[in-house]
């Protein structure tokens, strides 16, 4: 989808925005005697975009200036006296790509598709996307040969002729150092915690707030500060409380949770409107050509688009302008296990040692299994998938498929044509790296960003998904802490339950599982499962059986429906099936042809 769109023309940047965006406030434009900003999304803060855009402009447009990035969900086009800079958030939720030849920059836009101009696909691409569903944010390869990405924290400068002068990440704004006794205060964690996580929810606080509350601790732990910030008088805004009701099948197991959790939200804000959204009748994979066709890019969740679009389209209908969620804070606020590895590359065996037996205990499995999650495989990813691989098999496609090895339906002469176990290794680096206690919450935020179901519905819903927890106050606050301070057997999330213990209720702080989604995938696969395979088999598109076996495709998918493999395979297997169904579209869907409204960028 196309928000904003830089060209040259007879050597002079030429800037339009899309009108549809601009009017639901979702492009923001500022100019001053230093240059023009045009803003996706926000910076700084959600209710005050031009103030954010100015700020942005300001900060940067100095020559020689190098600040921080400020917090917010955001990609910029500046447009300045003497130079253009390109620029994201760390987070990286609103994409942006350039085309560029020889080093020269010919446009600039949020839609790969739209600067493709009918460029040859980039086959390394595809390689890389099937590694994994993290793979997309944090490489510059696009689909199309010649579209580049802006990376997330990256400012990208460029004469104003379009000429490339540099690229540079930069890191946002770092919390403030904890108190150095955090590990022995009992408290000191949780108030580091409450406070970088409700300065989060204040910077997304919005005109009319939606959040999504599904009574676990993480969303309901948002929805409670967004209330009580509302009701402290921080500034106006009416909020709207968002969940999916099943009546029916395990997830109605979620209901009394659900009901406690919007009572309490209630008694700090009466006036927010509870909206619940009826979802017994959806499943994964509903429309699933749909979802998956429109995509700027191959979208590996594409399967689970039928739910969220339901209830973006309630928030929509409700006039929101910010929807939060409780995502990101399964990693980013537990205890980090791949602090083992830590403790064994430093040599603290024994400490290493009943670490991992206390973890053991704690989620009821084995010491070998703690370790090999959490010590070996991080250490030798792909050599650990090889050796599961070869002991699960049996003789199924998905049996020991893990999170790097190559599928055994991607063709073994296209992956190693294009890069296939180069791209493994990327891959695997990125989530572990070289010291994976720290690479966890890089990992996590790619998880949520950039979000494309959020991004295609931006237009018409007049918002995107913001997730708190994926802060960078609070992954930073979080980073410093020290492990012990982190680390309560048996108990996760143990320091959130306890920076949030005056506003969560007793039913919610106290529990400690919550019912999974499996129940919608199981269904979408057997209402689906034919459509899928019939997807696989007369799919036309020539990179198809290029790069796959069509028929073992088939069979995992039969396989899944089934129940057979884990949540590592069925990613891989939901990773393939929205790729083949993406690129069938590629030539059934014309590009939208959005009005755009220039931009004056005469200083």
């Amino acid at each position: 989808m196309e928000a904003l769109r830089l060209e040259w023309a007879d050597g002079v940047p030429k800037l339009s925005v899309t009108a549809a965006m601009a009017r639901r406030e979702l492009v923001t434009t500022v100019t001053s005697p230093v240059g023009t900003a045009a803003v996706v999304g926000w910076a700084g803060s959600a209710r005050d975009r031009v103030a954010g855009a100015r700020g942005l402009l300001d900060a940067f447009a100095r020559p020689g200036a190098a600040p921080h990035l400020p917090d917010g969900d955001y990609a910029a086009v500046l447009v300045c006296r003497d130079r253009v800079l390109l620029l994201r958030d760390e987070q990286a939720r609103v994409p942006l790509f350039f085309r560029a030849s020889g080093g020269r920059v010919s446009a600039v836009g949020t839609s790969a598709r739209h600067l493709s101009g009918g460029a040859e696909l980039e086959r390394r691409y595809f390689c890389r996307y099937l590694t994994g569903y993290l793979a997309q944010p944090h490489w510059e390869l696009t689909p199309f040969s010649g579209v580049c990405r802006v990376l997330g924290g990256e400012v990208v400068e460029l004469s104003t002729t379009g000429q490339i002068r540099g690229r540079v990440r930069r890191r946002a704004r770092q919390a403030s150092e904890p108190t150095a006794q955090a590990a022995d205060d009992p408290g000191g964690a949780a108030r580091v915690l409450r406070r970088a996580l409700e300065n989060a929810v204040a910077r997304r606080l919005g005109g009319t707030t939606a959040c999504h509350v599904s009574g676990g601790t993480d969303s309901t732990s948002v929805a409670l500060l967004a209330a009580r910030l509302l009701a402290a008088g921080d500034g106006p805004g009416d909020l709207v409380l968002l969940a999916g009701r099943f009546r029916t099948g395990e997830l109605a197991g979620e209901q009394p949770y659900l009901d406690e959790a919007m009572e309490e939200i209630r008694r700090h804000a009466p006036a927010a409107r509870l909206v619940g959204v009826e979802a017994d009748d959806v499943s994964d994979f509903d429309d699933f050509e749909h979802h998956a066709e429109d995509a700027d890019e191959p979208h590996a969740h594409a399967f689970r688009a039928p739910f969220w679009s339901r209830l973006h389209a309630a928030a929509s209908g409700l006039g929101c302008d910010v929807l939060m969620t409780g995502c990101g804070a399964d990693p980013v606020v537990d205890a980090n296990p791949l602090y083992l590895h830590k403790l064994a590359r430093t040599g603290q065996l024994r400490q290493m040692t009943a670490q991992a037996r206390a973890w053991a205990q704690g989620g009821e499995r084995g010491l070998r299994d703690v370790v090999a999650a959490n010590v070996v495989r991080p250490t030798l990813p792909l050599a650990t998938e090889r050796v599961t691989a070869a002991l699960n098999r049996r003789g199924t496609v998905l049996g020991g498929l893990g999170g790097f090895a190559r599928p055994r339906w991607l063709r073994r002469g296209f992956a190693r044509a294009h890069g296939y176990r180069g791209a493994s290794l990327a891959e695997a680096r990125f989530v572990f790296g070289r010291r994976p206690e720290e690479s966890l919450y890089d990992a996590a935020n790619y998880i949520a960003a950039p979000d494309p179901l959020s991004w295609r519905r931006a237009r018409q819903d007049g918002f995107l998904l913001s997730h708190p927890f994926l802060d960078p106050e609070v992954i930073t606050a979080v980073r410093r802490l020290p492990a012990e301070a982190m680390f309560r057997p048996g108990r996760p999330k143990a320091v959130l339950r306890e920076a949030m213990a005056d506003l969560l209720p007793d039913g919610v702080r106290g529990r400690t599982a919550k019912i999974p989604f499996d129940q919608l995938y199981a269904r979408g696969l057997h209402r689906h499962g034919d459509d899928l395979i019939d997807l696989c088999r007369s799919a036309r598109h020539p990179l198809i059986t290029e790069m796959f076996d069509v028929e073992t495709l088939c069979q995992a998918v039969r396989e899944a429906r089934l129940g057979t493999g884990d949540a590592y395979s069925w990613d891989r297997l939901n990773s393939t099936l929205a790729l083949v169904a993406w690129l069938e579209g590629l030539g059934r869907h014309p590009l939208p042809h959005d009005v755009a409204v220039p931009v004056s960028v005469d200083s």
